[in-house]
């Protein structure tokens, strides 16, 4: 992934860290790339919901999946992801 691409990414993923509304929308998003499938997809209305930074943020990274054709686990990002599965979406997270 492109610098630029990657520095908006963890932008991203910082902010799907919090407990915000706007977190609750950037974690769909992210989500929606891990595994649209179990994590569900993105509503594009919740881009209205969002700070236009963020927006701009997550432009670039969907140009970014766009280009590099691989899921976030094949790019190093697997554990980033994951915590944000633990957060948003427990349910989904596998107990021992």
């Amino acid at each position: 992934m492109e610098p630029e691409a990657e520095a908006a990414l963890f932008r991203l993923i910082d902010i799907a860290r919090s407990d915000t509304g706007q977190s609750r929308r950037v974690a769909d998003f992210l989500l929606a790339w891990w595994n649209a499938g179990s994590c569900g997809s993105f509503d594009l209305t919740s881009l209205w919901a969002l700070d236009r930074a963020i927006v701009e943020d997550m432009a670039k990274v969907f140009q970014a999946i766009g280009r590099v054709h691989s899921y976030p686990d094949q790019l190093g990002y697997g554990e980033r992801f994951e915590a944000i599965v633990r957060a948003w979406r427990p349910e989904l997270v596998e107990t021992a």
